[in-house]
């Protein structure tokens, strides 16, 4: 049984989606605020959690501390997947959930198939693989299994968009991906965003990986981005 927890104010949408997920092999514990999610999330919490979660639902709009909150203190202390909810659907607010390390992004209305769909889909991805696949440029090695990345033998922490930005990067080293095409060479193209988020999210990537000079990710001006075998 997958255990996730949804932190939203609006606890119809909870009696909703916890109906249909029991069905379908996830127990959903509910959080009314950003306070109540973050003590469910700690390690000794109470309640019968105890902190044991594989997932988080996060709303973005709620009172006292919003979703975009949470989530940087979920990201402070662990690599949880966390699927953002929001009625909102400015592109802004979705770059910034994004960047602060969120998994995926679902904007409301939804279906809660559509929502399971995403999550195990999100679940996936955060899964070990049995079959680990191991990829090396440029000094960057990236284990597809453990989701470890290393750059010059030293770890670097990234997002889940960016380490999967990175491993479509890493195998087609040498050969140009268009931005707009990166995020499907990813496997996220079921992250709604423009090219501008591509952009930052490069920025991002380059920074952790101490590229600031563009010597290992290179831009091809009106094209898109290159990892370099070397």
């Amino acid at each position: 049984m997958i255990r996730v927890l949804l932190i939203d104010d609006d606890r119809k949408l909870f009696e909703l989606l916890s109906e249909y997920f029991s069905t379908n092999g996830v127990s959903l514990t509910y959080a009314e605020n950003g306070k109540k999610g973050l003590e469910l999330l700690r390690p000794n919490a109470t309640g019968g959690s105890g902190g044991a979660f594989d997932a988080v639902l996060l709303d973005v709009m709620m009172p006292q501390i919003d979703g975009l909150e949470v989530l940087r203190r979920i990201r402070a202390e662990s690599r949880m997947p966390v699927v953002m909810l929001t009625a909102r659907g400015d592109e802004t607010d979705r770059v910034v959930g994004l960047e602060l390390g969120a998994d995926d992004y679902v904007p409301k209305p939804f279906s809660p198939r559509e929502l399971l769909a995403r999550l195990r889909a999100v679940l996936r991805r955060a899964a070990p693989d049995a079959t680990s696949e191991r990829l090396s440029a440029a000094g960057i090695t990236a284990d597809v299994g453990t989701r470890e990345v290393t750059v010059d033998g030293k770890p670097v922490e990234l997002t889940g968009l960016e380490f999967d930005i990175l491993v479509a990067l890493l195998r087609r080293a040498g050969r140009i991906i268009q931005r707009n095409a990166l995020l499907a060479e990813a496997g996220r193209d079921d992250v709604v965003v423009g090219e501008r988020t591509v952009d930052v999210h490069i920025s991002r990537l380059r920074k952790k990986i101490g590229d600031e000079e563009q010597t290992r990710i290179k831009t091809v001006r009106g094209v898109g981005y290159v990892l370099s075998k070397e």
